[in-house]
């Protein structure tokens, strides 16, 4: 296919890039860019924009990235340097955009998701001749077959760039919100001292929308509303809302009735009243359920921890890069294992943070990937927030993990399989009370599995009690109700395992970073006498 060539008649100083804001579209196409072939699919989007009134969806539908080009032709002059960049936005965190400028240059960080991000290249001429621009994609691990990316602003373009939506002289507050399967019942305004900031009604289904706001010091109450009265989540879609100020989420949520509105606070002198780091002082987060017990403390914890900044199923490998590392046992900084470290001796393989991620593997020791320790099956696939809630998802290795599939954690009697620091599958030992298969990690992290389920069934305590019949296996341990939650069997041996393997460092240091990654605690850690006190 031929690229567009510009300035025919002579070279620019300038390296102007058409239409580098992707307003100006031509029907189904943004005037002045080709693609390769049908790899990607590239259309005009409104809803999430860097700058103007318009983006560049993307949509990446193969693996193969000679099909995954987005270009143009610009002129330029030799001895010049020019100052190309361009804003994308990840969805998902599979794919990658690496910048062209006459070559190969920067990629950008897939697991930055739902912001916008820069790629930036100063490039020299070596002789006066027209070169090529624009993008490339390519996936990575978690690639589905299909993703979207958003790009926006390209420079240097032909036209003075529109005001750019996130150049903001006072505080910059970003709301992101995602509709369910009926967005015209949705509404949303964000007021303050002065009157209505801003505000939506007719919203389209399953759509996220993004837009920033300037906000001056002062306090601001976001009110969403929803006409049938069953909020945004979880029964007809899966809808959720957020906003960001500073890159700390200030107010968010997903699950209410008829309405919910939620006030934050912007300082003269600070970003805003949310937080990417521990609260200096836990029992002024725990303050709501003082004087609690039983499920009424479970339910209060719920109201504490629901609503969190759920961050997508790709972004856990940028958590893993950080925060899965072995500092407590050979402190190596290898990946941390739970099912094949072995705490008081060598481990049998240790794998390098991202090199090592799955990947394929025809045996232990062929890579590590993402242990949903409550089974996605169970809650019914790849559904957010729980698919990619940090809190229950676990560094292992991928063979160990095919192992354990989606068989109940349990105790095992007589083992068909065992990993190589001697976690088991097998069938359950027969004190147990159940029967069937089980899994059986290593008592050095018992107790960090049953707090990982103590947290599952307080943060999904709103809909966990539909999830009995998605699973047989599932249905081995859920009792079908949203208090109780376990099947009598697995709670005993739960707060067993919880009390023999007390919180550690590492759990502390993980439950952390997990607040910073995404919002919200595990109370179980903070607190471990939260579980006897609601479950005994």
């Amino acid at each position: 296919m031929a690229l567009t060539i510009l300035c025919a008649a002579g070279f620019s100083a300038q390296a102007d890039v058409v239409n580098g804001g992707f307003e100006s579209w031509q029907g189904s196409r943004a005037a002045g860019w080709d693609t390769i072939d049908s790899g990607i699919v590239v259309t005009q989007q409104s809803n999430i924009v860097k700058v103007g009134s318009s983006s560049a969806q993307v949509t990446v539908n193969t693996a193969s990235q000679a099909s995954t080009d987005l270009l143009q032709t610009v002129d330029v002059i030799a001895g010049q340097t020019y100052a190309f960049s361009t804003w994308v936005y990840h969805t998902e965190g599979a794919v990658k955009a690496r910048l062209i400028v006459d070559g190969y240059q920067g990629y950008s960080d897939e697991h930055s998701v739902n912001q916008w991000q820069q790629i930036q290249y100063a490039y020299t001429a070596t002789s006066s001749k027209k070169i090529t621009v624009g993008l490339r994609f390519y996936d990575v691990t978690g690639f589905d077959g299909s993703e979207i990316v958003y790009v926006d602003d390209f420079q240097p373009s032909a036209t003075p760039p529109p005001t750019d939506n996130n150049q903001c002289t006072e505080d910059n507050a970003t709301l992101s919100l995602t509709t369910d399967n009926y967005g015209s019942e949705t509404s949303w305004s964000l007021t303050g001292s002065a009157g209505e900031v801003a505000s939506a009604t007719g919203l389209s289904n399953n759509t996220l929308y993004t837009k920033s706001y300037c906000l001056l010091p002062g306090e601001y109450t976001f009110t969403i509303n929803d006409a049938y009265g069953d909020g945004i989540c979880c029964t007809y879609g899966q809808g959720s809302y957020q906003i960001t100020v500073a890159n700390n989420v200030v107010v968010s949520g997903a699950s209410f009735g008829r309405s919910e509105s939620k006030t934050f606070t912007i300082a003269a002198t600070s970003p805003g009243n949310g937080g990417g780091t521990p609260p200096a002082d836990l029992e002024t987060y725990y303050t709501p359920v003082t004087g609690l017990t039983g499920f009424d403390l479970k339910t209060g914890l719920y109201n504490i921890i629901a609503g969190h900044n759920a961050q997508g199923y790709g972004a856990i490998w940028g958590f893993y890069e950080l925060h899965a590392l072995d500092k407590y046992y050979e402190d190596d900084g290898s990946i941390l294992d739970i099912y094949s470290e072995k705490p008081q001796g060598t481990d049998s393989y240790n794998y390098i943070k991202v090199s090592n991620q799955c990947g394929s593997y025809s045996g232990e020791g062929g890579c590590y990937n993402r242990e949903h320790s409550f089974p996605k099956s169970w809650f019914g696939g790849q559904v957010e927030p729980m698919n990619s809630d940090i809190h229950h998802i676990f560094a292992t290795d991928g063979f160990v993990n095919s192992k354990r599939s989606s068989f109940p954690y349990g105790e095992v009697g007589a083992a068909t399989f065992t990993s190589s620091n001697g976690s088991q599958l097998g069938q359950a030992v027969s004190t147990l009370g159940f029967s069937g298969t089980v899994f059986e990690p290593i008592d050095e992290f018992k107790g960090d599995l049953a707090r990982a389920y103590f947290y599952m069934a307080t943060r999904y305590e709103n809909v966990i009690a539909g999830w009995q019949s998605n699973s047989s296996y599932g249905d081995a341990i859920l009792n079908g109700s949203s208090d109780k939650v376990f099947e009598n069997w697995h709670i005993t041996m739960l707060l067993r395992w919880h009390q023999q393997d007390p919180v550690s460092q590492k759990e502390i240091d993980r439950n952390n970073a997990a607040f910073e990654h995404q919002g919200n605690r595990n109370p179980f850690i903070d607190h471990p006498e939260f579980a006897t006190m609601i479950w005994q």
